[in-house]
């Protein structure tokens, strides 16, 4: 808690910080230009260099396209087998693995299970697809993922991304993810719905916590701390998983000086790896947090600073409704 501070007040110091963060903020534009690096601890350790190097392979790809194409087929799980037998970190199909699977880490062999070997055949299929259709009208990238999806015939005879609801859905949800997965260039926009998000944490305070809490009546209306923020954004209609680790990716990653109220900050076991992420609480200003901390304690105000602090991401509606429906192990 925030020793000394009544709750009254602590409403009133939140109110003002929101207040005073967004007439500050609200007209920063973002950068753009420069090379695509990866957002602090986003790709696990054991694969960012990999996708790092092979993510730069063509023009039409990027470290942080890549990695939200492998986090969307697999969350980043080398074993996960689909029902149409889709395989390992990049879920290629054993036909398709024949045809395009490259022996990426030089040990005379192609491995499908093999994330040295799946992740640049990955990268390497993707180029493979841009030059299909790199004299269709529109932006490379767009048609390349339609070409995943569809097939660069259909790209072609459409000229551009087809009018196929599952394709367009599937290019909007990899460029969206594609910014989580970025570090960010320059500042990152405000959030539309944090002040609602904060809204409705504020209610919540005092309110005992209960692992794996939803707020639902049968729970007494109580919280763990991903029960909490993800109970607070869908009041004002984002959907955000219940999974701390995944919300880590519902949108962009403002740095520790350039945190606005309503970003969630996240705390890690690993400061390399996302999927290490253990707490996760709703910033207010000022360096403080809204968050449901632990068995015995209450929802309450917590300085964020603190050794395990892992980074912070700023949710978009966009960003939140690209993520997988599947929930990679923690």
């Amino acid at each position: 808690m925030v020793g000394g501070i009544g709750l009254g007040v602590c409403l009133s110091f939140v109110a003002l910080l929101v207040v005073g963060t967004y007439s500050a903020a609200a007209g920063l534009a973002s950068a753009a230009g420069g090379a695509v690096g990866l957002a602090k601890g986003a790709v696990p350790a054991l694969y960012q260099p990999i996708v790092q190097k092979w993510g730069n392979l063509c023009p039409a790809i990027n470290p942080a396209l890549l990695a939200a194409q492998l986090y969307q087929e697999s969350g980043w799980d080398p074993k996960v087998v689909s029902p149409a037998d889709a395989r390992g970190i990049a879920q290629f199909i054993p036909d398709t693995w024949a045809s395009h699977g490259i022996d990426g880490n030089g040990d005379g062999k192609r491995d499908i299970w093999d994330p040295a070997d799946a992740i640049p055949s990955a990268a390497s299929y993707d180029c493979e697809l841009a030059k299909y259709v790199k004299d269709v009208p529109g932006d490379t990238t767009d048609n390349m993922l339609a070409a995943y999806n569809a097939g660069a015939y259909r790209v072609i005879q459409a000229g551009g991304v087809p009018n196929i609801k599952e394709t367009q859905g599937y290019v909007k949800t990899i460029r969206s993810l594609e910014k989580s997965f970025a570090a960010p260039v320059g500042r990152v926009q405000p959030s539309q719905q944090a002040a609602g998000a904060i809204y409705y944490a504020q209610q919540k305070l005092g309110t005992p916590y209960l692992w794996g809490g939803e707020g639902t009546p049968e729970q007494g209306g109580r919280f763990d701390c991903s029960g909490l923020t993800q109970a607070a954004y869908q009041s004002v209609g984002i959907t955000l998983p219940r999974v701390a680790n995944d919300q880590y990716n519902a949108g962009p990653h403002p740095a520790r000086n350039e945190l606005l109220p309503g970003d969630l900050v996240f705390f890690s076991t690993d400061l390399s790896n996302s999927r290490a992420i253990h707490h996760v609480g709703l910033y207010v200003g000022g360096g403080y947090m809204i968050n449901a901390p632990y068995t015995g304690a209450v929802i309450r105000f917590d300085k964020i600073d603190a050794p395990d602090y892992f980074g912070a991401t700023r949710v978009t509606k966009d960003g939140a409704a690209a993520l997988p429906s599947f929930k990679p192990a923690a």
